[in-house]
């Protein structure tokens, strides 16, 4: 779901309002929206007319400071800078064994000319480093130039998703490890997030993990800037939903951790995979009740197993979410009974909060396992799609669905099956940036947005 800059958010809500309105009729298709999308000459990104695509950035680039753009670009948020320019900072969703698509040379080792207190895993010799981290990109969309680079995190693990955070003047990106097998000894220092500034000039990070956000295999957050809450969800069939009560408004040090149950039908399951037992249905609504966790670096990797047991509920798949006028939106690749996912609504309130099954598509096609979502041109939503079904025949796309409920498709995969990630839209530039996951290219996408 949106995970950048919030923009004029209450028009945005209408987007969701039309996108619940537009999967209640069934027999609408593509051909019934808008135009249709042209090859492109290239292979790479089919494009609707008037449409058209810089690449700014490619795996195995040499960046400014003499290392390699990783592979596996996923989650991203793009923060304005002065003269127009714009910040990205972008994740990698490198495993340690991807040595091939790491950030150095030689990525069995760490280079002399880095400072190993910079680099979380730097290996033991048997292991090389951990290959996940983040890139940080200056790009000029009045020029196309991608004018700087470089490498702003690294020695983490499969850096999936995350999500931006404003605290006053200063921004910042929280990146979040979705590390498996957390239960094995090479792992037990991972499952963490890390915060990255959004700085130009800052070089790479010292990377310290945000253990109070808890250990377990993280997708994406949402933070409040106006409590200071962070929403977590948690990649898994059998993950949890979770959110962070701050001890201090801001900080990330200490706080509470919790995981969100319901007041009643505890044994409903919501993922609503078996469709012989009881379902959550759209527009269901049900009070909430928020788990208290505890142990909450987890080392035998069990805290949704623990925070399930204590009546917290699974969600299946939870990956992008993001908050517009005090509600928690978060999408589920895969829930529902075809699979095809699902899209909760969290509204927040004084006394108790609620939560309700807001989406889940059924018959139409045109909006397959949504994982990255961000708020783009005419407050449309865009949807990043990750195909978990039928992947040998279908083509990923990049959605936008308007305010009154029709999609549009704004790109589609041409080169091959895997998936969109990292949207985020520069309003001032108009520039919708986003990730090809493979062959590990950023595209910044311009046009007639107005039109």
């Amino acid at each position: 779901m949106k995970r950048r800059h919030f923009i004029s958010s209450s028009s945005a809500a209408l987007a969701f309002s039309g996108l619940q309105r537009l999967f209640a009729n069934s027999s609408i298709t593509e051909s019934e929206l808008y135009g249709p999308l042209l090859p492109d000459p290239e292979g790479l990104l089919d494009l609707p007319k008037g449409f058209s695509y810089k690449i700014i950035s490619r795996r195995g680039d040499r960046m400014s400071d003499g290392f390699k753009v990783p592979g596996q670009p996923d989650g991203m948020a793009c923060f304005p800078q002065e003269s127009g320019k714009v910040l990205l900072v972008r994740n990698h969703e490198l495993k340690r064994k991807m040595t091939y698509w790491g950030p150095f040379d030689d990525n069995t080792k760490v280079p002399d000319s880095v400072d190993p207190s910079l680099v979380y895993n730097p290996g033991n010799g048997d292991l090389p480093p951990c290959q996940g981290g983040t890139t940080t990109i200056l790009y000029n969309p009045k020029t196309g130039k991608t004018e700087k680079q470089f490498l702003s995190l690294t020695g983490t693990d499969v850096n999936c998703a995350g999500g931006p955070v404003t605290r006053g003047n200063q921004h910042s990106w929280i990146t979040c490890e979705e590390t498996e097998s957390l239960n094995l000894p090479e792992y037990a220092n991972h499952g963490w997030c890390f915060e990255v500034k959004a700085d130009v000039n800052s070089g790479l990070q010292k990377p310290i993990p945000l253990k109070a956000l808890g250990r377990f295999r993280h997708e994406a957050i949402a933070y409040e800037e106006s409590t200071g809450i962070v929403y977590l969800t948690e990649d898994r069939h059998d993950g949890l939903l979770y959110r962070f009560v701050p001890d201090v408004k801001g900080s990330f040090e200490s706080g509470k951790l919790e995981a969100l149950g319901l007041v009643e039908d505890s044994a409903l399951d919501i993922r609503n995979y078996d469709p012989d037992q009881p379902q959550i249905k759209v527009g269901d609504v049900y009070g909430i009740q928020w788990i208290p966790l505890s142990e909450t670096d987890a080392p035998k990797d069990d805290l949704r197993i623990r925070g399930h047991k204590a009546g917290a509920k699974f969600f299946a798949r939870g990956e992008g979410i993001t908050i517009l006028n005090g509600q928690v939106y978060i999408c589920c690749t895969s829930g529902g009974n075809a699979r095809q996912g699902q899209i909760f609504r969290i509204t927040t309130g004084p006394d108790t909060d609620t939560l309700e099954l807001f989406l889940q598509p059924t018959k139409s096609d045109l909006l397959t396992n949504g994982d990255n979502i961000c708020i783009g041109a005419n407050n449309h939503l865009i949807i990043c799609e990750d195909l978990v079904l039928e992947r040998k025949t279908k083509k990923a796309h990049v959605r936008a669905v308007t305010q009154d409920g029709k999609i549009h498709t704004i790109a589609r995969n041409a080169h091959n099956q895997h998936e969109f990630a990292g949207s985020c839209f520069d309003e001032a530039s108009g520039t919708l940036f986003f990730n090809m996951q493979s062959p590990g290219i950023t595209f910044a996408v311009t046009g007639p947005w107005k039109a």
